[in-house]
């Protein structure tokens, strides 16, 4: 397992000519963008991934390196109907294809199945895994019961005032009725 400092300069090239997983993990603090997503206080779990690269032929029959990445952490978001703590697994596996340039990307984009990736002498992984947990967050997280009752009344003082004033329209009543 390598440190998270390797995780920020990798040769994906290097990788996938090896094809052997790499392994690894890092505290959720050290992804500044996922761990503002968490719960204030809340943010001191470990972000755990594998990566394993290969080399496979291109469209055009050209050996390219191809990353094959999973990640996991357990992070503590803010339920949408308690608005408490819930402890939330986020998680994604992905495969990217690596292209010699932004341009290659841009042509290829329309007609490849594959997510594309530019590859660069020193590949920043755990940016890579930080951007995919990202993604993934549940858009609205709930407990899938809440632990405490949920308060379902409003506290609206001028919405109350107003359910106590008199209806206007009782006095068009008043006028619209014969007098005797």
């Amino acid at each position: 397992m390598l440190t998270s400092s390797a995780h920020r300069k990798l040769s994906i090239t290097a990788l996938a000519l090896e094809a052997v997983p790499l392994q690894g993990q890092c505290p959720l603090a050290q992804l500044p963008r996922l761990a503002d997503e968490a719960v204030q206080g809340l943010a001191d779990g470990m972000v755990y991934f594998q990566a394993l690269g290969s080399m496979r032929e291109d469209a055009a029959g050209k050996s390219v390196p191809w990353l094959q990445l999973q990640g996991h952490v357990d992070i503590e978001l803010v339920c949408q109907r308690c608005l408490e703590p819930v402890s939330t697994r986020v998680q994604f596996d992905r495969e990217f294809r690596f292209v010699e340039s932004e341009e290659a990307a841009l042509a290829q984009d329309e007609d490849s199945q594959e997510d594309l990736l530019v590859i660069s002498p020193q590949f920043d992984l755990l940016e890579l895994v930080e951007d995919e947990l990202l993604m993934a967050l549940p858009v609205s997280p709930k407990h899938e019961k809440c632990p405490g009752d949920l308060k379902l009344s409003t506290a609206d003082a001028d919405f109350e005032a107003g359910a106590e004033r008199p209806n206007p329209f009782a006095k068009l009543a008043q006028l619209k009725t014969p007098q005797s």
